[in-house]
């Protein structure tokens, strides 16, 4: 379930969009989706929809219509390096950005915008995470096309998702006012991000017509860069060096170097919510299913929208909802998620709203309101130097 190689996918109809490249940080381990996603195998490693596709190479047939293979640029670390290269065949080495040591977003997508504008003083990038499930990928096109304009005109760009609820788990885009920019007719100012808010918050918010924050910034890579001189301007000395040199005999030099100084601070802290107070950002709505998968319980949604469940046994309630072989799985008067990485057979039995995840080292059984605190298992292995098992 970590790897799938299958045929690559039909060649799109989409028109590429001239300049644009498209950023992919494959980093993090997905601790909230343990024991399978594991620090070695994080989740955009592996196929978490059912589709035949891991959450990596879903997101390489997304964005690839868009900028070509010449286009995509993938920044992950020095252990994941071998594997994302195997299952992105179309991926050049030159695209493969890879990080000595995690050095959080901002870092990861400042190399990216600093390389990409070495070759390209001209070029527009666009953010996107590795781990994320997007459908209505023509909506999804359509918005990026639209952001892409809006950066040609020097906007910081997201691309706000609509809200299916008042979810506490995610940052939330304040929208302002309408802007008046060619190639993007829903383009709004952003009044501020706000991070995480509690439920009567988050309700109140999108009763208000905020937008869910996920991630997604397209940007012109110099804007970025001037950005970072003027917000943090250690962090944009450190990767104009480490850009100037790339592709040069003295890059691995250069990079062993600089890197380890660098600051280690998201993109939304460093550049995004100060230049959003600026009056700097703006946002595209993206109208289209997405979904971060950020635990358990997101995941068995999403297996809820696309239909996977087990062969019926018996009487159930809801069903149990499984990633894998569902022949593997047994159920009686049981609902929840399953997953039999292991491939033994796993049977729940009078359990409503269970996750039970067997692979051939761990076993996680826990209920669906009990899917963030994963997170602290995994904290807690590692407290008690079990890396054999995270």
């Amino acid at each position: 379930m970590s790897e799938t190689t299958p045929a690559p996918a039909p060649a799109p109809a989409t028109q590429q969009l001239t300049g644009f490249h498209a950023v992919v940080p494959a980093g993090g381990a997905g601790t909230r989706l343990w024991p399978l996603s594991r620090a070695a195998r994080p989740k955009f490693l592996h196929d978490l929809t059912g589709g035949g596709r891991t959450l990596v190479q879903a997101t390489w047939d997304r964005l690839v219509p868009l900028t070509g293979e010449a286009g995509m640029v993938v920044v992950t670390g020095g252990s994941h390096a071998v594997a994302v290269a195997r299952q992105l065949p179309g991926l050049r080495e030159e695209g493969l950005l890879v990080e000595p040591a995690p050095r959080n977003s901002a870092a990861a997508i400042g190399l990216a915008a600093a390389v990409v504008a070495a070759s390209d003083p001209d070029a527009v990038i666009g953010s996107f995470a590795a781990d994320h499930v997007i459908a209505d990928e023509e909506v999804f096109h359509a918005a990026v096309a639209e952001a892409v304009a809006a950066a040609r005109e020097g906007w910081l760009v997201t691309i706000g998702i609509d809200p299916t609820g008042p979810s506490t788990g995610f940052g939330y885009v304040h929208v302002g006012e309408r802007l008046d920019v060619e190639g993007a007719p829903s383009l709004h100012r952003v009044a501020e991000f706000v991070e995480k808010p509690d439920a009567e918050t988050a309700a109140r918010y999108v009763e208000a017509g905020w937008r869910w924050n996920a991630g997604m910034f397209v940007v012109r890579a110099a804007t970025l860069l001037e950005m970072l001189d003027e917000l943090e301007p250690a962090l944009a000395a450190g990767l104009r060096t480490i850009g100037a040199a790339w592709g040069t005999p003295e890059q691995d030099e250069v990079l062993a170097a600089t890197w380890p100084g660098l600051a280690s601070v998201p993109i939304d802290t460093a550049v995004a919510e100060p230049a959003a107070l600026a009056g700097r950002v703006a946002v595209v709505p993206g109208a289209f299913r997405w979904d971060d998968v950020g635990d358990w319980t997101s995941l068995g949604d999403l297996l809820a929208q696309d239909g996977a469940r087990t062969a019926p046994v018996g009487e159930q309630v809801d069903g149990l909802l499984v990633l894998g072989d569902t022949s593997r799985v047994l159920g009686r008067h049981a609902s929840g998620v399953v997953v039999p990485a292991s491939g033994r057979t796993v049977v729940v039995a009078g359990l409503q709203d269970v996750v039970v995840v067997d692979t051939l080292d761990a076993v996680l059984v826990t209920t669906r309101g009990h899917a963030q605190g994963v997170k602290h298992v995994v904290d807690l292995l590692k407290g008690e130097g079990r890396s054999d098992l995270v």
